[in-house]
């Protein structure tokens, strides 16, 4: 980055992720007139992808927007595993598994900085006088964060002049550490509001079109991430989906909502379409968001382990069900956690892989008007924090 880049908006829009991808574009939307670099921990382009062209945070910025994601609990060996080469991400992570002290110093070295909590930039990363804001952040898992780490945290949103979050269970536990944070849904409510056209024009091209033409009468989304690995896991998954086929006369498109390592395993969604009955599913190869966007906005509902593929579907106000890995510790996962804050209680929210079949049921059922005031509130929530802090930026049209 440039020494004198002023404004910047700051995430993990470095790696193949659906949801990062989406932000810096949402708030570049929904910031007319000003400019930003889009950094992030390293430099990447993703413009093939649909995303951005990212550099490292650095420099001194007047303005730091941290645009969103589950950024307040992302160390950095998780941060610098997900931005290796897919290729060269298990021979890492198996060197490095025994010994987290050479992981850790690794780590730092692949990422060039100390922060143990990599996307979490405090007041030191600025210019004097500069601008901190942190825009519907999640930290579901902030209390099982090292001691070291959490203070790291803490001393940075402490410092922001602006702090919005996403759930209330990340609010609840920044409470507990005497940090208040208000509420606003993540930024990508706004994607049918700001892109709908975008969208609507992936829909009626490529492979999307595809898909439409393969489901005359309709298609249910469907993604996974590599936590559903175990034959297990997959073979409920396939039984699960078979019967809502049956039963609804819905097709299943398989998606990937990521490609950086620990997100989604082609070769899974591959072996769940071997053990479903033939001609009920297909595997759609886009890996460009727009095109999964408008994979989601033009299906019947969406049954997924992807936080922001539910969050498209409930900006489009369809039916989705989000499935728990069965690795997921106690508590609220950051999917059932926004559910939980966000969505009508006749949805329902995070559920194993065995409960497929009722559940898509059950979102089925839900009266498409609960969907669509459900899609038409939550915008308005988003715009009401955004214009809490859009003041500290500078207006648009003057320098930045």
């Amino acid at each position: 980055m440039k020494p004198d880049t002023p404004s910047v908006l700051f995430g993990a829009f470095d790696r193949h992720n659906f949801g990062d991808l989406l932000f810096p574009h949402l708030l570049a939307a929904l910031l007319p007139g000003r400019t930003f670099a889009f950094a992030g921990l390293a430099a990447r382009d993703l413009r093939g992808f649909g995303g951005h062209q990212v550099v490292p945070l650095g420099g001194r910025p007047t303005h730091l927007v941290h645009a969103g994601g589950e950024l307040l609990t992302c160390s950095a060996w998780e941060a610098a595993v997900m931005l290796l080469d897919p290729a060269d991400a298990p021979g890492t992570v198996a060197r490095y598994d025994c010994d987290p002290a050479a992981g850790a110093a690794w780590a730092a070295r692949q990422l060039g900085t100390s922060r143990s909590v990599p996307y979490v930039a405090g007041r030191d990363v600025l210019a004097p006088g500069g601008t901190l804001i942190f825009n519907a952040v999640g930290g579901v898992e902030w209390a099982r964060l090292p001691a070291a780490q959490r203070a790291e945290a803490r001393m940075a949103l402490a410092q922001a002049d602006w702090l919005s979050v996403r759930d209330h269970v990340t609010q609840a536990a920044l409470r507990a550490e005497g940090i208040a944070a208000p509420l606003c849904p993540d930024a990508a409510v706004m994607v049918a509001a700001c892109f709908g056209d975008v969208i609507r024009r992936h829909a009626q091209q490529g492979d999307v079109r595809t898909t439409r033409e393969a489901f005359p009468q309709g298609y249910l989304a469907c993604q996974f991430s590599a936590d559903f690995a175990d034959d297990a896991s997959l073979d409920a998954l396939a039984q699960g989906l078979a019967r809502v086929a049956a039963d609804s006369g819905l097709g299943v498109a398989l998606f990937r909502a990521g490609a950086a390592p620990w997100h989604d395993d082609a070769r899974l969604h591959a072996s769940l379409l071997r053990r479903l009955p033939a001609g009920i599913a297909r595997l759609f190869p886009s890996l460009h968001l727009w095109d999964i966007c408008a994979l989601i906005a033009a299906s019947r509902g969406v049954v997924a382990s992807s936080l922001h593929a539910r969050i498209v579907a409930l900006a489009y106000g369809l039916p989705r069900v989000s499935l728990t890995p069965p690795q997921q510790r106690e508590g609220p996962g950051k999917v059932a956690a926004f559910a939980e804050t966000w969505e009508p209680d006749a949805l329902p929210r995070s559920v194993a892989v065995g409960e497929v079949a009722p559940a898509v049921a059950q979102a089925l059922a839900v009266p498409a008007a609960v969907l669509h005031d459900n899609a038409a509130q939550l915008p308005a929530a988003y715009l009401e924090s955004q214009a809490h802090w859009a003041g500290l930026l500078p207006p648009p049209g003057l320098a930045q």
